[in-house]
């Protein structure tokens, strides 16, 4: 099992930044990826970015070039630093870990979100 704790949400003001933290714990070995997911109310749950063991990233093209995701393996724990924030980003955001097992099987652990909310 992984346990993921997400923290670092918030209410910010359209052209603001926050920084989302999300720790890993428990069997975090042979976790390939992890990624940042939002859902906004009656949407589904989206990719915003991506981040591969090797440090390979990936991100939602309405975001590029606004959001960095990156990791800190020592800490275990994946960022998602959000600058120049629009109303539209509003969401609850998800952390994602990924593990394939030794037969390829994929196993995904989510965290419980947190809540960004950006103000016009």
């Amino acid at each position: 099992q992984v346990q993921l704790v997400e923290s670092g949400g918030g209410l910010v003001q359209a052209g603001g930044s926050l920084r989302l933290s999300c720790a890993a714990s428990g069997s975090i070995f042979s976790i390939n990826v992890m990624g940042w997911y939002r859902q906004a109310p009656g949407k589904q749950r989206d990719l915003v970015a991506a981040i591969t063991s090797g440090g390979s990233t990936d991100y939602v093209d309405s975001v590029k070039g606004r959001f960095t995701i990156s990791r800190d393996n020592a800490k275990n724990t994946v960022y998602l630093q959000m600058n120049s924030l629009r109303p539209e980003d509003t969401a609850v955001y998800y952390c994602k870990a990924r593990k394939t097992n030794q037969i390829g099987i994929l196993y995904d652990y989510w965290g419980q979100g947190t809540q960004v909310t950006v103000s016009s």
